[in-house]
């Protein structure tokens, strides 16, 4: 058997984050097994259906890197087969028509609820013939659920969950106005797509008993089920905004690498021993729904954080340049050409050492790509008026001597310098770096110096002497 799981979003908002982990262990499980990972959009709330949200789904699982495979499948282009499979169970006698008004069913549960009884259908057309029906009468179609017994669930993760069918009524497949339901039209695509596993929220996990009993009133095997926990925040309350509740795209916009937010949503739930940091490629040797746990995870933004500077601090260079230059270009008042791009990606090394997001590092990379001269802030100005402009007058000509401009032999000539003139190497050192950067605060400065190149630096140094 070839395995074949599916995400299933509705497209009636952003790829919040708990269904971009939903996503996530579907196609992990799919890869894990030789499978396939396929994505329907459950667009039949045409209501809240939209396109942004379509877009926005694709986009943040495109940004995961979570590929499916084939085309997509859209929902509600498929409600004449979905119909089909009505016409077959009524045909069947396993479906029927209830021409119950919406008055007639308030006015039950109004009773039900009065004598304290589960709010439910009654079955009151259940056996009844249509001709029974006022004439141009509309109707609902509803499945004819077993009567007696039990619907048992061999949950991949829950474990064994049972229910007694006297629980579940006959739940609507087609409505008065001819729609197809959510429950009808699940059942029916999972059929048509090979769905052999269902890898989805524990929120989920009434609605299988219902399917269950559908897929068995079709005449259909139905798939594996394996419903995951929840997401809860930081505090163990329902996960909100405040957690981290967020849309995919606003973690991307945040600066947080689509590798690292894998990494940290593969281990919500799952885990392989103490490891943290978890490749590609071992997510995908290592991962088994059968191992994901019941509690609810806890999501933490600290730990995501901090999990993403150890992907920056891993990333290609090139690649980190490529994705900071629209930060890095909105942060200053020129285009970064080839010169300013190849300075970059030789002071990446330096940079990302230190920076948790792409937006830390676009923000500590952004005087690389300035143009002379720079904005100095009020804080180094300071530096420079206090006799910093003075040091670096003399300086300067000693700098435009040097024949080797590497980093180690910078700094040999800064402690010789400050030796000389009874200073500490800081003394030395500031001045140069506001007149680097334009800031108090830079990676170290020889290697700002190294990474700059000379004739940079000593056209800065001389900017910084005239200002």
């Amino acid at each position: 058997m070839t395995v074949v799981t599916r995400f299933a979003p509705s497209p009636t908002g952003y790829l919040h984050i708990g269904g971009a982990r939903t996503a996530l262990f579907n196609y992990l499980y799919a890869k894990h097994t030789g499978g396939k990972f396929l994505l329907r959009i459950e667009d039949t709330d045409r209501a809240r259906s939209t396109q942004p949200a379509i877009e926005a789904i694709l986009d943040g699982l495109s940004w995961l890197g979570l590929k499916w495979g084939g085309d997509v499948v859209f929902q509600f282009a498929r409600a004449a087969r979905h119909r089909e499979a009505v016409d077959q169970l009524i045909a069947a006698g396993k479906a029927y028509k209830c021409f119950c008004t919406p008055e007639e069913l308030t006015a039950m549960r109004e009773e039900q609820k009065a004598k304290g009884l589960p709010q439910r259908y009654d079955g009151r057309w259940r056996e009844r013939n249509s001709s029974e029906a006022p004439v141009g009468a509309k109707y609902a179609v509803r499945l004819k659920a077993p009567l007696d017994g039990e619907t048992v669930l061999e949950d991949l993760v829950q474990g064994q969950v049972t229910v007694a069918n006297t629980q579940l009524d006959d739940m609507v497949l087609l409505r008065s106005d001819g729609n197809p339901t959510y429950m009808l039209s699940v059942v029916v695509d999972d059929h048509d797509m090979n769905i052999t596993h269902v890898i989805r929220g524990d929120d989920h996990l009434t609605n299988a008993f219902r399917q269950i009993q559908l897929f068995r009133a079709m005449g259909w095997t139905p798939p594996l089920y394996g419903h995951i926990p929840l997401i809860h925040g930081a505090d163990g309350a329902k996960l909100s905004k405040r957690h981290g509740a967020l849309g995919v795209d606003a973690y991307r916009d945040m600066g947080f690498l689509p590798e690292a937010l894998r990494n940290y949503l593969l281990r919500l739930s799952w885990g392989h021993g103490d490891d943290e940091i978890i490749s590609d490629a071992q997510a995908i040797e290592w991962f088994d729904v059968t191992n994901v746990g019941r509690a609810a995870a806890r999501f933490d933004m600290a730990k995501l954080t901090n999990l993403n500077g150890h992907y920056i601090r891993e990333a290609n260079d090139t690649r980190l340049v490529e994705l900071l230059t629209p930060m890095i270009t909105q942060r200053i008042n020129n285009a970064i050409d080839e010169t300013i791009a190849g300075r970059l990606i030789r002071g990446m090394a330096g940079l990302k050492q230190r920076a948790k997001t792409l937006i830390e590092l676009a923000d500590s990379a952004a005087f690389y790509a300035r143009k002379r001269p720079l904005t100095v802030d009020d804080k180094a100005r300071a530096i420079l008026a206090d006799d910093g402009k003075e040091f670096l007058s003399v300086a300067l000509p000693q700098l435009e001597a040097r024949a080797n401009w590497s980093a180690p032999e910078l700094e040999a000539w800064a402690r010789t310098t400050a030796e000389a003139k009874g200073l500490k190497l800081g003394q030395v050192a500031q001045p140069i770096r506001v007149a680097l950067s334009g800031s108090t605060v830079s990676p170290p400065v020889f290697e700002v110096m190294e990474v700059l190149g000379k004739d940079e630096s000593l056209a800065r140094i001389g900017d910084a002497i005239k200002a």
